[in-house]
């Protein structure tokens, strides 16, 4: 299908900077960790491998914080909202001796799929968006309507330094946004059972998040006289009401009016019952000095991350009942409320350029809205415009989703080439200029 659009040349070319891409280890560990060498790097690489980008006089690049960046392309007819393509350089740690079947930086080929951190986190959109500006360039195109392509460096670390100073930069230009489009949802084949054929899921909120730190402060004594409940065991009790708030905290899809996908099917499965419910994770645990010692204190972190039907404080209300115990002191280290809900509906025009765009790379999907379960730079955006949305055609079979920040990381070549040809037509597509009367095509939507 592709093939239409590129030459067998253009692909073997996009496939081998793409490649290039994968071998630059961009990780973020921490805020104060991030490997700047590499981002450096990758600033070479893409001058490198996007030259007409780089020197159209149509594109206005800036470099944003050191090493994000920022490109502008002006539209013939300024009338027209701008909109925004977004993604991300820096990627995850990953060591090859957690059971990697090929060194996560080699991008080696197995059996038609690339190997590497990144691929599908984020660099397939980082390279697919900038490889379809660069043919575009070329073949002499010139867009109706601006856009913007941000790429930060620091999303994995929750852009702090990178997203937040490419809106900080908007701002001040008094930029607003038709929409933006971001990583996040993907097309799912065989993901969701009992749902017939792919489904390409575009997020249009994003959950929030909470940690919390519950602790219990006891009178330490010895084990051979125990009293009724230690700090240990009063904990115990309280990750027994947390088992009950997780079957607690949920809210079906009909509550926020999103009339698709059934709640109950999805619930079944860790990978698709966090799209319908707010999820918990207990993820440390601390306590005990010695084994014949009754421990002071014990303390525990928990990661909530909030659906879109509630807030954090709503879900910070609900903990504090459920445990329903003076002795646990519950505390609130950090958390956010879900992103504002996007509109989906025939008359929304990033929706719906999105799902024609996906429809012509792939008629055989079904296209529905969705909530997605991590976050992304996309966030920072919510000042700018009332309509973001987050996918990417990345496709993912039984088993892939275990990939995204996990081992074994992996797109085929067949589906980077795809990812090239959506943002080609995706860019072309964004040049209408309103959508046509939802009365003549009700039966495409």
């Amino acid at each position: 299908r592709h093939n239409a659009v590129f030459a067998d040349k253009q692909c073997t070319s996009l496939l081998f900077l793409h490649a290039e891409a994968i071998r630059i280890p961009t990780v973020s560990s921490t805020n104060t960790d991030i490997n700047t060498t590499a981002l450096l790097e990758f600033h070479k690489l893409l001058r490198k491998a996007f030259p007409t980008v780089f020197s159209s006089s149509l594109v206005h690049h800036e470099v944003v914080a050191d090493y994000s960046h920022l490109f502008w392309v002006p539209g013939t007819q300024p009338a027209l909202a701008p909109y925004m393509l977004l993604a991300h350089i820096d990627v995850v740690p990953a060591s090859e001796s957690d059971g990697w079947e090929a060194p996560p930086f080699s991008a080696k080929e197995i059996d038609g799929f690339i190997y590497g951190r990144g691929t599908i986190d984020d660099k397939q959109s980082v390279m697919g968006i900038l490889q379809a500006l660069e043919y575009l360039l070329a073949k002499g195109y010139a867009p109706r309507r601006g856009f913007y392509i941000g790429l930060g460096h620091d999303e994995e670390v929750s852009g702090f330094q990178g997203a937040m100073n490419i809106v900080r930069v908007l701002k001040q230009r008094g930029v607003r946004l038709a929409f933006v489009l971001d990583e996040g949802l993907a097309v799912l084949d065989g993901i969701i059972s009992g749902l017939e054929g792919p489904a390409a899921l575009i997020g249009i909120s994003e959950k929030g998040q909470a940690t919390l730190k519950l602790s219990v402060l006891m009178t330490p004594g010895h084990s051979s006289m125990p009293p009724r409940e230690s700090s240990i065991e009063e904990k115990f009790v309280s990750f027994e009401a947390f088992l009950a708030l997780s079957c607690f905290l949920l809210r079906p899809f009909e509550s926020i009016d999103i009339h698709f996908l059934c709640f109950r099917v999805m619930e079944r499965r860790p990978d698709t019952n966090a799209f319908v419910r707010t999820t918990t994770a207990v993820t440390m645990f601390n306590s005990g000095v010695k084994v014949n010692v009754i421990p002071p204190l014990a303390e525990a972190y928990v990661n909530l991350r909030i659906h879109s039907a509630q807030s954090l404080q709503e879900v910070l209300d609900l903990v504090q009942s459920t445990i329903g115990d003076q002795r646990v002191k519950i505390e609130l280290v950090d958390g956010f409320d879900p992103l504002p809900i996007s509109s989906y509906d025939e008359k929304s025009f990033g929706f719906q350029i999105i799902k024609k765009t996906v429809l012509d790379l792939f008629p055989e999907v079904t296209v529905a809205p969705g909530i997605t379960v991590g976050n992304t730079d996309s966030r920072h955006f919510k000042e700018l415009t009332n309509a973001t949305y987050r996918f990417a055609p990345t496709w993912f079979k039984p088993g892939d989703p275990q990939r995204f920040h996990g081992i074994n990381e992996r797109i085929s070549k067949k589906n980077y080439e795809e990812l090239v040809v959506f943002y080609f037509h995706l860019i072309q597509n964004c040049d209408t200029e309103k959508l046509p009367d939802p009365h003549s095509s009700v039966h495409e939507l």
